[in-house]
């Protein structure tokens, strides 16, 4: 079945160091590798201090990096034709355009943060898809940051990691201009293996939830639509704008504190919906972590079903070809589906027993055939460990 494979990390590993030393002449130092993430539920949830439930996936992204001595920055990644140059001293808001700026803005964040960063030559390769809504941006950030810090000798304890976690957002916002609310760079540096990561985004706290789909027969299955994902297109920074009105309107400091009851006072339409899914989303997060604790994969399907529909009418980033997902996936036989991530495209997440998987493969690749949608592309999540370095 053509499934989106991650790749053998040392097989990777060894791929980017050869780019690397064909690109730059000599070998890299040290190569860090940061996962892609699928949530499983709790969407728009982490701008608005709620919770929320991802995974870090088995592709990721490998950034090899060396120290230079003269200051010098060169980017360079094996997906895009022309490296990016320029001085330590220049790589804030403003100065890089770009994919370059996740890396630069990395680079930039982590100085500002007191770290004695050096030039350095950067090269990068993944498996992540872009523009999938699968957290490319945040592996590529996350993977710079885990190998940068090694240069500079130190070990990257929890607590450091968190650090990483600020300066990943800080490049994400501030220099590249998305405005996420860092639920991505979290995963990518703090996941476990085999589990789910609890974010509660009021106090920035985590917590590992084992995911034992495997044993009872399910699978999580992804669906890149292939619709282009993108962040800094207007309509995410939209929603988190409507959502900061709706905790205005309520005098709460977020939605996370919101009553339900005066939400649905609310008077403008569309406020009221903004702030409705996020509010009934956040019960859903914790509902969905009640019912994988036991077990409960029936009720898990219904909380995917029932956050697509909040997504779809009242959030209003889904698109045809995620409902398209969802629906046929659900007529297949999964469990339940749902729209995951940011949004406007990207990818939809099924739970289904592993028996009905290409049957469900098959059935939305006929359904995309049927629309005269482009084909899609699938993957497995298998919960995989976070941020680190690899060895070829």
């Amino acid at each position: 079945m053509p499934f989106v494979e991650p790749g053998a990390p040392a097989d990777l590993a060894r791929r980017v160091r050869t780019h690397f030393e064909s690109t730059f002449g000599s070998a890299p130092a040290v190569v860090g590798r940061a996962p892609g993430r699928v949530n499983l539920i709790g969407e728009h949830t982490d701008y608005n201090a709620g919770l929320c439930l991802p995974l870090a996936l088995p592709h990721a992204t490998y950034a090899a990096v060396a120290p230079r001595e003269d200051g010098r920055v060169r980017i360079a990644s094996v997906q895009a034709a022309e490296p990016w140059e320029g001085s330590i001293d220049r790589l804030g808001p403003g100065d890089v355009s770009g994919w370059a700026t996740y890396v630069a803005g990395v680079l930039w964040a982590l100085r500002e943060a007191g770290y004695d960063v050096p030039g350095v030559d950067v090269l990068v390769d993944g498996t992540v898809p872009l523009g999938a809504g699968l957290s490319s941006s945040a592996a590529l950030e996350c993977s710079v940051a885990i190998a940068v810090v090694d240069l500079l000798g130190l070990d990257p304890t929890t607590d450091l990691r968190r650090e990483l976690v600020d300066a990943c957002m800080r490049a994400e916002t501030e220099v590249a201009g998305a405005p996420t609310g860092g639920m991505d760079q979290t995963v990518s540096l703090l996941a476990g293996e085999g589990d789910a990561l609890l974010i509660d985004f009021e106090d920035h706290s985590t917590r590992s939830v084992p995911l034992t789909s495997e044993g009872a027969g399910m699978a999580l299955l992804v669906t890149d639509t292939r619709v282009s994902h993108a962040l800094v297109d207007g309509g995410y920074a939209e929603r988190r704008s409507d959502c900061e009105e709706a905790a205005a309107r309520l005098g709460v400091p977020s939605l996370r504190r919101a009553d339900p009851a005066a939400v649905e006072a609310l008077d403008d339409e569309r406020t009221r919906r903004r702030a409705r899914h996020v509010v009934t989303e956040i019960e859903r997060v914790g509902a969905t972590v009640e019912a994988l604790e036991s077990d409960d994969w029936q009720e898990v399907g219904r909380q995917f079903l029932a956050s697509h529909v909040s997504m779809r009418d009242d959030f209003e980033i889904s698109c045809p070809e995620l409902d398209t997902v969802v629906q046929t996936a659900v007529e297949a036989g999964a469990v339940g589906a749902r729209m995951t991530g940011g949004g406007f495209g990207g990818s939809a997440i099924s739970l289904v027993p592993v028996e009905r998987v290409e049957a469900v493969v098959r059935a939305v690749d006929t359904a995309f055939v049927a629309a005269g949608f482009r084909a899609p592309q699938h993957l497995l999540a298998d919960p995989a460990a976070g941020a680190g370095l690899v060895q070829p």
